[in-house]
């Protein structure tokens, strides 16, 4: 499968321009794993760690969850892969498959993206218990396209490292 990129807009309102380069990394994350073998994104980084693309992609679905369900929409649901709320458990990717994890993702980045449409504005804000503040739609979405900027980092030298495919 090749992930299709969207190109965010250079001329555009606010909110469609955080839509957008929050689309743009999520796709990027996707990009970063097209073509490989469940064991190819299990690879780990490099000892001790245990990062590898599989982690980081059900590391990304406990984010949008968490920001998104959880914050935003206040729904009292779990994390998808720790009912202890350890959001470490998610680079653990144990048994998981590409399927478990990318079908996890796809949900919560469709919940996300559902949620997100139906905020009447950026300045609405929603109590975020881990830091004790109220927050705005604008820096979750902001938080939330950093989250994803600096996994995909990590994601481009996994990448790297499993089959030499670098760039974008």
């Amino acid at each position: 499968m090749t992930t299709e990129r969207p190109r965010p807009p250079m001329r555009a309102d606010e909110r469609e321009t955080l839509r957008a380069y929050l689309d743009f990394h999520r796709a990027t994350l996707a990009m970063k794993c097209d073509g490989l073998s469940d064991e190819e994104l299990r690879s780990r980084s490099m000892p001790p760690s245990t990062l590898s693309l599989l982690g980081l992609v059900r590391h990304l679905a406990e984010v949008e969850r968490t920001w998104f369900r959880r914050v935003v929409n206040q729904e009292d649901i779990p994390l998808v892969w720790s009912p202890e709320g350890d959001y470490q458990a998610a680079y653990d990717p144990g048994r998981s498959t590409r399927a478990d994890a990318f079908d996890a993702w796809r949900t919560e980045v469709e919940h996300a993206r559902r949620i997100e449409r139906a905020v009447p504005s950026l300045d609405v804000t929603a109590h975020q218990p881990r830091w004790d503040a109220d927050v705005s739609l604008r820096v979750i979405m902001l938080h939330v396209t950093l989250e994803y900027a600096r996994h995909n980092g990590h994601a481009d030298l996994l990448r790297e490292g499993i089959d030499g495919v670098v760039g974008a």
